[in-house]
């Protein structure tokens, strides 16, 4: 069938019968009871290699004109690019698309995007994940390393035996934030369609039924918030037994929030010849040694520096000024933004009352204004991102609800308050990167079409 993997030859004779290949049993329910901590009722299974299965993970044919290119060219272009690896047996980026030697059903969808050439970390990881070596992966949030990981485990996918009733995902990614969570589904599912494998996204405040069903169906890549994950997990809805590709999305951001007790009980779960792939913004010690107690002989691509830096693609300003000016500097500015045709603007805010009320202020006054914070409903959230996405509503103030929730967007960011979380900032103002406050005054990194502002009645320490 052309343009599609070889799995799909059998693709349409449904689950087989008899007992799970993979150990453990079927439809195995969690015991019902109130335990203290999420993950209590999950035990840390004790791993036999020599009764698993084998699995094949290095799909990785290196192309002839990677083969061929100069050792200094290599260098040069990890220069050019602020690429810095550490560890054994890193293969050569691939500089074009045809270079990382995909499948037919992978280059079919990637040429339908129009992309010109790799971005870094793709160029460097891709080889990577595809010998399938433990890597991490050190980059700006918005640098494509969403394709950076999901792409290889198509091919992974597609490389392993069907599944079968009872049988949890092949791929697993992990992510902090259930929008994070939805975007990266979406990207799942539209490159995953050639090869016809199935995906879902599993995460809190939205009804578990259709999100079991879809486990109960069976699916190749589940991305999942740890908490809700963990729920299925003590509750036997799904099982981790035919794991072998773990992602582990925005590491750094996950244990900001306090994730690291439920990672952990989840990756003791996973067969521990698994392949591993770490994504973080920045590397601090709590990120290195997760990276040391989950990763096996891995191989650590950085693209730029490894603290936070400003997203130089942006124009930030910082307008120190009294509280009371902010409204009026607010109204000034939109008046400008909302001018060109097609502008997005969100507007940044630190408590959820003053996201209602500005919202309310601004939608009175004839502003095209929508709202999104924590207290919303998960149904909500989705429908006023929906509008914005679509220019119904192109003015949105948020909450850090929002904060990675929208890197497929581009917008003017504007800040009414500077956060409580100083290290946040990364996350706060993205088109589609990342970047952190810097605390001069009045701060010009580099005129793009993008601009970011942020109004404050205080510099920074």
């Amino acid at each position: 069938m052309p343009g599609f993997s070889d799995r799909d030859r059998g693709r349409d004779r449904g689950y087989g019968s008899g007992p799970p290949r993979f150990g453990g049993s079927r439809g195995s329910s969690g015991s019902s009871g109130k335990y203290g901590n999420p993950g209590e009722r999950l035990r840390k299974k004790h791993w036999n290699l020599d009764e698993l299965p084998k699995f094949e993970k290095n799909f990785y044919q290196e192309h002839p004109d990677v083969t061929r290119r100069p050792a200094q060219e290599v260098d040069q272009y990890r220069r050019s690019k602020e690429i810095t690896v550490k560890g054994r047996d890193c293969p050569n980026p691939v500089l074009k698309f045809h270079e990382a030697s995909f499948p037919t059903y992978v280059m079919d969808v990637i040429t339908k995007q129009n992309f010109s050439e790799p971005t870094p970390i793709q160029a460097q990881g891709w080889p990577l994940a595809l010998s399938g070596k433990d890597m991490v992966g050190i980059a700006q949030t918005g640098s494509g390393k969403t394709l950076s990981y999901l792409l290889p485990a198509i091919v992974h996918i597609n490389h392993q035996p069907f599944l079968e009733r009872g049988d949890g995902p092949i791929c697993l990614v992990l992510a902090p934030t259930r929008e994070l969570a939805q975007q990266v589904q979406q990207v799942a599912a539209e490159y995953g369609k050639a090869s016809r494998l199935k995906s879902t996204c599993i995460y809190g405040g939205a009804p578990k039924g259709p999100q079991i069903r879809d486990l109960e169906r069976g699916v190749e890549i589940c991305i999942a918030t740890p908490g809700r994950l963990i729920d299925f997990l003590e509750a036997g809805k799904t099982n981790l037994r035919r794991c072998t590709y773990l992602v582990l999305d925005e590491a750094d951001r996950m244990l900001d929030m306090g994730f690291e007790p439920q990672i952990r009980k989840i990756v003791d779960q996973i067969r521990p010849d698994r392949q591993t792939l770490m994504w973080s913004a920045t590397w601090p010690k709590e990120v290195r040694q997760l990276a040391e107690d989950f990763l096996k002989d891995y191989v650590q691509i950085n693209v730029g520096a490894l603290q936070l830096s400003a997203n130089h693609n942006i124009l930030q300003i910082v307008d120190v000024c009294n509280d009371g000016e902010k409204d009026d500097k607010l109204l000034r500015l939109l008046e400008e933004i909302m001018s060109e045709k097609e502008n997005k603007t969100i507007i940044f805010v630190e408590t959820k009352r003053r996201c209602d009320d500005l919202t309310r202020r601004m939608r009175r006054d004839g502003w095209p204004a929508m709202g999104i914070h924590g207290d919303k409903s998960q149904q909500e959230r989705d429908w006023v991102l929906n509008e914005f996405k679509y220019g119904k509503a192109p003015i949105l103030i948020a909450t850090d609800v929002a904060s990675r929730g929208l890197g497929y967007f581009f917008w003017q960011g504007l800040g009414m308050t500077v956060p409580g979380r100083v290290r946040g900032m990364v996350h706060y103002w993205r088109c589609p990167d990342d970047w952190p406050l810097h605390c001069n005054a009045k701060t010009v990194v580099k005129h793009t079409k993008t601009r970011c502002l942020i109004w404050t009645a205080s510099c920074l320490p």
